[in-house]
């Protein structure tokens, strides 16, 4: 019995052995933690190898009824440990009951973005991600300042995250292959617990920003009346985290902004 992958859950299953014992190896259980959840494990490849490391216990969360059976027949010792679920609905401040664990997967890459945006809103609970994305989305996460794939999810995960792009994969080790070729990014907590300024308004200046990256900060940050700075000069991407904090601080002072939400970088 073999699951067969669905497009509508985003489903490609990888295939390439060496390329899923990489990646369950990345788990170095920094912040040190006894629980691993993977996310959307499919018919278990890389899963097979998380089991192999006795030092935490994996679980696993699967969308896809026909893979929860799947996995329940073929890794009997996953026993009372598959959870048919969404993990974006997860209440992960109770899903270990408080205990830190760690993320792995192959993630589906038409939920990636989303997934680590829950990742951050648990992020003192989550230290330490390892997985699979679309290559273009991996960069990105990864890119510093000055990159053209320096963006929105650079910088927050960066202000809470060092990030490690780890290696690349082309099509064809997946079933059925993607159009598009995979990254594998490692992301280990970094040691800031406190911003220093409000977390929303810090990401409302980060996503102005970017929202119309074309334009320098001046333009871009118009609706927060901003005394001039240096940095009113210089676009988002050339910003980095401290930059964005500093920006954050003097909108502070500025009095309440409104957090605007924007779904997609410019």
């Amino acid at each position: 019995m073999d699951v067969r992958a669905k497009k509508s859950l985003g489903q490609h299953f990888l295939r390439d052995l060496e390329a899923a014992k990489k990646i369950a190896d990345l788990m170095s259980r920094h912040g040190d933690y006894n629980r691993v959840l993977e996310i959307g494990p499919g018919m278990g490849v890389l899963t097979q190898y998380l089991l192999e490391h006795t030092e935490y216990q994996t679980d696993v969360v699967e969308l896809d009824r026909e893979s929860v059976d799947y996995l329940n027949i073929h890794y009997p010792q996953l026993k009372g440990r598959v959870h048919s679920a969404d993990f974006l609905h997860l209440n992960l401040a109770n899903f270990f009951n408080g205990e830190k664990f760690g993320i792995v997967g192959n993630f589906p890459y038409n939920i990636s973005s989303q997934i680590l945006f829950k990742v951050l809103d648990y992020k003192d609970l989550v230290p330490e991600v390892a997985g699979m994305f679309q290559k273009e989305v991996a960069v990105r996460i990864a890119s510093k300042p000055g990159n053209k794939d320096y963006g929105i999810l650079s910088v927050l995960l960066q202000a809470f995250y060092d990030i490690e792009y780890c290696f690349s994969l082309g099509p064809e080790v997946f079933s059925p292959p993607p159009k598009v070729n995979s990254g594998v990014i490692r992301l280990k907590r970094n040691n800031v617990t406190d911003l220093g300024v409000s977390e929303s308004l810090f990401k409302s200046v980060v996503k102005m920003g970017f929202n119309q990256r074309r334009k320098t900060l001046r333009n871009a940050l118009k609706a927060l009346q901003l005394p001039d700075n240096p940095f009113m000069s210089k676009r988002a991407e050339q910003l980095s985290v401290a930059d964005f904090l500093e920006l954050t601080q003097m909108a502070k002072q500025q009095g309440d902004v409104k957090e605007i939400e924007i779904i997609k970088e410019d």
